[in-house]
Order: C-alpha cells, then sequence, then structure tokens
C-alpha cells in the first residue's frame, strides 16, 4: 500500500481490492415477510386465498360482532378510512350553482300559509295569524323566560282560537 514516497497510498491503487461488503439482510422486517404470505380460508364450505391483511381484518370484523369495543372501535376506523377513499376516488365535477335570493316579508308569510302554520287574518288583508297547533308547539318548547303580560297579549292577539291554548305553569309573569 505504500511505497510512493510523498503519499500514504499508491495513487491507482485501491486500499480495498475486495470492495464494500454485500448486505447482509434485506431490509425487509419479518411483518413483511409475514403480510407477503396468504392464507386458505373456508368460508360457507368454500375455500378461498386470503392474504394476512384480509384475514386479520376479517377477524377483527367476527370480534366487533361479537362485542369485542377495541374491535369494534378498530372497525369504525377502517370504515372512517374507506369512506374518505371513497369519497376521494368519487369526487364528482363541481358546477358552479347561481344562487339568487330575494327577500321580503312576503315571502315568509307565502311560506308559513304553505305549511299550514298561519292564515291570512279575515279582519285584514295585509295581516296574518298563526294556527292555535303552531303557537301551541311554541309555548311547549322548554328553556324559554317567563312571558309578560304585554308577551301573552301580543300572542294572543295573533293567534286563531287563542282562548284553547294551554299555557305552560309558571311561565307567565
Amino acid at each position: 500500500m505504500s511505497g510512493a514516497g510523498d503519499g500514504r497510498f499508491v495513487k491507482g491503487r485501491s486500499g480495498n481490492p475486495a470492495g464494500r461488503p454485500k448486505a447482509r439482510r434485506p431490509n425487509v422486517s419479518a411483518f413483511d415477510i409475514i403480510f407477503d404470505k396468504t392464507l386458505t380460508v373456508t368460508q360457507g364450505g368454500r375455500q378461498r386465498e386470503l392474504s394476512i391483511d384480509e384475514a386479520l381484518e376479517l377477524q377483527t370484523y367476527h370480534a366487533a360482532l361479537k362485542g369485542s369495543r377495541m374491535a369494534i372501535r378498530k372497525v369504525l376506523k377502517m370504515i372512517e378510512k374507506r369512506e374518505k377513499a371513497l369519497a376521494k376516488a368519487n369526487t364528482a365535477p363541481v358546477n358552479p350553482i347561481t344562487i339568487r335570493a330575494q327577500y321580503s316579508s312576503g315571502n315568509a308569510n307565502e311560506a308559513l300559509r304553505l305549511l299550514g302554520i298561519a292564515e291570512p287574518d279575515p279582519g285584514f288583508a295585509t295581516r296574518i295569524k298563526v294556527n292555535a297547533w303552531a303557537t301551541q308547539a311554541a309555548l311547549r318548547r322548554p328553556g324559554r323566560a317567563k312571558f309578560s303580560p304585554k308577551d301573552v297579549a301580543d300572542i294572543k292577539f295573533f293567534t286563531f282560537d287563542a282562548e284553547r291554548l294551554r299555557w305552560p305553569r309558571g311561565r307567565n309573569a
């Protein structure tokens, strides 16, 4: 190796004639080797080939059906992952939609009439009154504040058959 007076190595001659040693083990884990194998499974009297991954998923599904909470969680995660993949693969082309909105009190009044919630007041052409059933449904909703005497008077004024209303206990001031 040495022999040249001006340097440590001889020019043009390798210091490692055998070269770089070959890798002793491939960079494959034991799990990769196992997951490449297939199993023969009998289902419904028929034999079929399953990968290890498919067999584990099938076993997880069976455990989830038996009630294992961890298996149920795992199955739900698999379903969520599948749904995301399907949604990504099946994205529909986006067509722009033009929305035009026209706001007026007449639109809301007409919607209330179509739904049978309110009807025109026979005494006034421009005023509508709410049917008693709709007002009663609103009065039954929990979590409301107490009604003042003015609120009660307004509710009665704008409701058909207001005398039929049953007022919730403890909510009238």
